[in-house]
């Protein structure tokens, strides 16, 4: 793929991500085209239907937090690499969230979809392993409790104007909660 194509291509996914990511099924695909300063042409040529163009920018989403976890493991310390990557997973859940939801519509998910999210649950629980063994996470918490505290700020954030000072204690009160010296 030439040079300017992959750079179409980049800037169409994010503003997938945004418009669908914020609006759901009411997002256009020429709202993308606009917002990504190509013409609608551009947009089906990459993605031949509204729904690939969605699922493509879903997977995105999750290989961005895949790199990301990636890098949080290696570079920084295991506690402070599990408290970014669920305070970032809940920062951005909502969008996830809606992308999801836009594509599937409570239907099956897509083969890849479904990959790409258990890469990154496996990578999640790689994370929360290193935190509980540097005794920054209580033992006995699973990564499906982890899921479960990320999905339902990310649904309350979906779903309820929250304010981001809100959200944010919101999230510290959740990785207090699963702390090593939580109650």
């Amino acid at each position: 793929m030439r040079q300017d194509a992959r750079e179409n291509r980049e800037r169409i996914l994010t503003e997938a991500e945004a418009v669908f990511g914020t609006r759901g099924a009411a997002g256009s695909t020429e709202e993308v085209a606009r917002r990504a300063g190509v013409g609608i042409a551009t947009v089906f040529r990459h993605f031949p239907t509204k729904e690939k163009l969605i699922e493509a920018a879903l997977l995105r989403h999750f290989d961005q937090l895949i790199q990301r976890a990636g890098a949080l493991a290696t570079d920084t310390d295991p506690a402070t690499a599990f408290r970014t990557l669920v305070r970032t997973m809940i920062e951005t859940g909502a969008t996830k969230l809606t992308l999801a939801s836009t594509l599937t519509g409570g239907q099956h998910v897509p083969g890849n979809v479904a990959a790409a999210s258990d890469r990154l649950k496996a990578v999640v629980s790689d994370i929360l392993r290193g935190a509980q063994d540097a005794d920054a996470v209580r033992p006995s918490i699973t990564v499906e409790e982890v899921y479960l505290l990320i999905r339902g700020l990310a649904q309350a954030s979906a779903t309820m104007q929250t304010r981001p000072e809100t959200l944010d204690r919101a999230i510290d009160v959740v990785l207090a909660g699963l702390s090593q010296t939580a109650g």
